[in-house]
């Protein structure tokens, strides 16, 4: 039974990363959140792999995400069965092109509704996700 619970709460309250950043600025101005943007390799780059998995799969960062951020993952994948649909591929590059312009993997920004880069982290933050939530939750 327990695990259930578990289970049950981790799908009600694991947030939804986006792949849209217009669509991202529109839900933070209205629900009055900051946006996280993650650039990731999801197939080659190991430190964005433990990233995903050592903080932002975890519990503690989830519960904290859904009621404070909103979500955008620009991946570039480079295995030929994970190529995203050109139009997301068409997104993600717009999206390094503005935020990540050196091409840096992972790479994790706290951005305000309109844009403006509040925090990056460049790499593997080397924290734990209690950490990573208190240097998040420092712009609020």
């Amino acid at each position: 039974m327990k695990f259930l619970t578990i289970f049950f709460l981790t799908l009600t309250t694991s947030p939804t990363w986006l792949g849209n950043f217009e669509a991202a600025k529109t839900e933070a101005s209205q629900k009055h959140k900051l946006i996280m943007i993650n650039f990731s390799g999801s197939d080659w780059c190991g430190p964005c792999i433990r990233l995903r998995k050592e903080i932002l799969e975890t519990a503690t960062f989830e519960t904290y995400a859904a009621d404070h951020l909103v979500l955008v993952r620009a991946d570039f994948p480079r295995q030929k069965k994970n190529q995203l649909p050109k139009e997301q591929t068409q997104l993600n590059e717009a999206l390094a092109d503005r935020y990540n312009p050196e091409g840096k993997f992972p790479y994790t920004l706290l951005i305000d509704e309109n844009g403006k880069v509040l925090k990056a982290w460049d790499g593997f933050p080397n924290k734990s996700p209690e950490q990573f939530v208190a240097d998040v939750s420092a712009y609020f």
